[in-house]
């Protein structure tokens, strides 16, 4: 049986061959009895199983594990699912390559910090570098592996790392356009605008989301930004206008009360922050999409976009 990535599934082809779980829930059909409800995920993509029938004390299957999979892809409310027909967690003698499981940034995050560091060198202005390099010493190791969200984009090993880079370089594109924004507080606005992710979230090492933390239920990470700026502050002894600054980008960079942003951008680089982020989020979210759907097709709606992309074929004889 071929081997297929999730990506390339298609309604009634067989599958055979591990994935990994990004999510598993036991629950009861309607005439009662136990089933298994999962979405398992390559780097390719993700697909909603169902284990059916199960052996009584069949223990699910654990959250960021691998498992060996066979069953049949079927269309259900016009998602595809994978019908479940044998499956086994992985073993170490396996031959798993978590590279084709774990969807991870395109760069080594050895190399994505070197450049966030570097930046941290660049800024001049001595309160708003010792901020940033506060909050990147209180971010931690995990940083290194984080992603930015469960879903919505750059949602990949070493995702964070992978968006605060792209929007470095956006910044820098549109310092060359607007030469009067404020370099140094649009550079450090960028670098810790979602470190507050890093307590919103629950992930393992591989960049799977779980679920949200409590304080991501209650707080979110616009207001765990700013506590935990305030922190580095006090210990710094750091107040003022650099201070009220930062803490107002961190609260406004998703630019409406819609989105969880109280106020909305109230200076110019804070409207900077807000479109960049904005739009390394929706290329990401776009490029993902993109990445599933064959080319001439149409993908399915995408949540965070609010609509489906087309995948253009780019060539002049396309029909």
């Amino acid at each position: 049986m071929e081997n297929y990535s999730v990506c390339q599934l298609q309604k009634d082809m067989r599958f055979e061959g591990f994935l990994l779980v990004r999510t598993a829930e036991k629950r009861k059909d309607v005439k009662g009895n136990d089933y298994v409800d999962m979405n398992l995920t390559d780097r390719t993509g993700e697909i909603n199983c169902k284990i059916w029938n199960l052996d009584p004390g069949t223990e699910t299957p654990e959250t960021g594990s691998a498992v060996k999979i066979r069953g049949t892809v079927q269309e259900y409310n016009g998602r595809l699912q994978l019908r479940v027909e044998k499956w086994r967690a992985a073993t170490p003698e396996d031959p798993v390559d978590m590279n084709r499981l774990v969807p991870c940034a395109p760069r080594k995050p050895e190399e994505m910090m070197a450049e966030i560091r570097a930046a941290v060198e660049s800024i001049q202005s001595e309160s708003l570098r010792k901020l940033t390099e506060g909050m990147l010493e209180a971010a931690g190791g995990n940083l290194r592996w984080f992603p930015a969200a469960q879903r919505m984009h750059h949602a990949e090993r070493s995702g964070l790392l992978h968006h605060t880079t792209d929007m470095l370089k956006l910044a820098e594109a549109m310092l060359g356009i607007y030469p009067w924004l404020n370099r140094d507080l649009l550079t450090a606005g960028v670098i810790i605008h979602d470190l507050g992710k890093l307590d919103e979230l629950k992930s393992d090492q591989a960049g799977n989301v779980t679920d949200y933390t409590r304080d991501g239920q209650l707080l979110g990470h616009l207001v765990r930004g700013i506590t935990n700026l305030n922190r580095v502050a006090d210990r710094l002894g750091i107040h003022g206008e650099p201070l009220a600054l930062l803490e107002h980008m961190l609260l406004s960079h998703h630019g409406e009360s819609e989105y969880g942003s109280p106020k909305p951008p109230m200076f110019p680089e804070a409207e900077a922050l807000h479109w960049i982020d904005m739009m390394d989020a929706r290329m990401n979210a776009m490029k993902t999409a993109e990445d599933k759907t064959p080319e001439g097709a149409f993908s399915e709606k995408i949540f965070s976009l609010d609509r489906r992309i087309y995948h253009p074929r780019y060539t002049d004889d396309a029909e």
